[in-house]
């Protein structure tokens, strides 16, 4: 199978020659095999496993998206993603990658919230005048 992850912003991996992908879905973890028929899933966060034969397994934090299966091919377009070559190291990669966006989420809520309220201020002034 070709195994294709999508962010927003960029191609996260583009692999061929995967042997089989678990992922994590609402209702629970499930596997594709290559000649599993077509079909598309809900991801939640957690970590996609996936391997090939000369790589072995490979684990992939990855954020709330969508898994979909055509044939030979698997997309999944996700918000963020981490890479890692063993759970450990990746359970810490992840924390420092998610800590990080949790600081720089909250800064922009700021900002927002302050472009917010001087949207709303000279509004409700040029309604008085």
């Amino acid at each position: 199978m070709n195994l294709k992850i999508l962010l927003p912003y960029r191609v996260f991996t583009d692999r061929t020659g995967i042997t089989r992908i678990v992922a994590e879905t609402g209702e629970g973890s499930f596997g594709l095999l290559p000649n599993r028929l077509d079909c598309v899933a809900a991801l939640v966060p957690g970590i996609l496993i996936f391997g090939t034969e000369e790589e072995g397994e490979i684990y992939a934090a990855v954020d709330e998206g969508i898994l979909i299966k055509t044939g030979g091919e698997v997309l999944v377009s996700v918000r963020n993603a981490v890479e890692g070559a063993d759970l450990a190291t990746l359970r810490e990669t992840v924390k420092n990658e998610f800590l990080n966006l949790d600081e720089q989420e909250l800064s922009l809520r700021r900002v927002v919230a302050k472009m917010e309220s001087g949207f709303i201020r000279r509004f409700a002034e040029f309604h008085h005048e």
